[in-house]
């Protein structure tokens, strides 16, 4: 299958020096490579946004489960200065 794509120049010199580089043999593999790292980043982010949206749904069964309590500002503070406190001190 044969497309042609456009780039902008900036991007078109950036597919050159990797092309000069070596790392390379042509713009087609540069491409390649540029849609394989795509894909997987896409699929990074598919997964961190299911895992959020599943951390989601288990804190809003814990608050209609009554697993919830209340806390200030400065409780997490204080936690979050003895967790510090204890790494430093590992």
């Amino acid at each position: 299958m044969s497309i042609n794509v456009s780039l902008p120049p900036e991007l078109e010199n950036r597919v050159r020096q990797h092309v000069e580089s070596g790392l390379y043999s042509s713009a087609s593999e540069v491409i390649r490579e540029a849609l394989r790292l795509f894909e997987a980043y896409q699929s990074a982010q598919a997964a961190n946004l299911a895992a959020l949206k599943a951390d989601i749904a288990q804190g809003v069964a814990d608050i209609d489960a009554g697993r919830t309590r209340e806390v200030s500002a400065s409780d997490i503070g204080q936690q979050g200065r003895a967790i510090l406190a204890a790494r430093k001190n590992t």
